[in-house]
């Protein structure tokens, strides 16, 4: 289990703190005991910017479980004060608590300012909302400051852009700690897309495709990304979307950039090559978790995507 600590400040944008809240609460449904909300202040109360006050919080802790996650939201532009006091403490508490090298860092919008105030973005590839990339800039002008990613990973920190944006930062994560397949379902029930920018490097194929706005196609890719091994047909792909098949091909074309099929492949080699690298699976085995009818079929398939072949991922897997 994670520990997932929301450090709040006075005047905190609530959907900062409620969008990634909830995300995570819904991975552990899905998950059992895998994480664990603590939301911590300067303060037991506080008045959020929408005028609702926040009780019972519990004081900045003097230390966090390994393992932890912290996630630090932003606040309205007026309430932005630095070197006010409960900014200021948050600051040191920050610094302290990222001494510990398995704790990772997530920053909602304004939060990356106070990352940036306590000295965790030095060097590091980082964004946050478009009203405070130059403030962002001019705190910290040793980090390369992106101002059209929603959101940035640099090692164990993360950045992200205004508001909504800490729902995506949160999925990804989702994502990266309990599989893909958990983190597709928590945004089917939240009811949004799993998305990154175009501009990010290195791309997942898991959110490859995923750059539009298309509400049935996010549908049919987000029942897929949930179970890529399934047989995907033409028909069943087409029956998700409640459209004929041609249809459903025009609009992953225009709007994916590739066809239904080449979606689900490209999945299922993601699946594959991470069964490949984290496991002892014989190929056969690989192939049919992965949807394949064959290991001459997956090899055929990966050749499309992936460079070097499946045996030299094989040498890197734990043993």
């Amino acid at each position: 289990m994670r520990t997932v600590l929301f450090a709040i400040l006075p005047e905190v944008v609530l959907l900062d703190v409620a969008g990634a809240s909830e995300a995570f609460r819904l991975a552990e449904r899905e998950a059992p005991d895998s994480y664990q909300l603590r939301f911590v202040s300067t303060q037991s109360n506080i008045r959020a910017a929408v005028g609702l006050h926040l009780d019972q919080l519990e004081l900045l802790p003097d230390s966090v479980p390994d393992h932890s996650v912290i996630v630090v939201t932003g606040v309205t532009t007026k309430a932005l004060r630095l070197d006010s006091a409960p900014a200021t403490t948050v600051t040191r508490w920050l610094k302290r608590m990222m001494e510990n090298e398995t704790v990772t860092l997530m920053c909602v919008c304004a939060g990356a300012l106070l990352a940036a105030k306590a000295g965790l973005l030095k060097g590091r590839e980082c964004t946050t909302h478009h009203h405070h990339i130059d403030d962002l800039t001019s705190i910290e002008p040793t980090a390369t400051v992106h101002a059209n990613r929603i959101f940035v990973e640099d090692g164990r920190v993360f950045t992200s852009a205004g508001v909504t944006a800490g729902t995506d930062l949160t999925l990804y994560v989702i994502g990266q700690q309990l599989g893909h397949q958990i983190a597709a379902t928590v945004a089917r029930d939240l009811v949004v897309y799993m998305r990154r920018s175009g501009g990010d490097p290195q791309l997942s194929p898991w959110l490859m495709h995923r750059n539009h706005v298309h509400p049935v196609l996010h549908r049919v890719q987000d029942a897929v990304l949930k179970d890529p091994a399934k047989q995907w047909s033409a028909a069943r792909l087409a029956s998700e979307a409640c459209m004929s098949s041609r249809n459903l091909a025009r609009l992953f074309a225009e709007h994916a950039g590739c066809s239904p099929l080449d979606y689900v492949q490209r999945l299922r080699v993601a699946l594959a090559r991470e069964l490949v690298t984290q496991s002892e699976l014989g190929m056969e085995r690989v192939a049919e978790k992965t949807g394949f009818s064959s290991a001459h079929q997956l090899r055929r398939v990966w050749r499309r995507w992936e460079q070097a072949p499946p045996t030299t991922q094989r040498s890197t897997a734990p043993r």
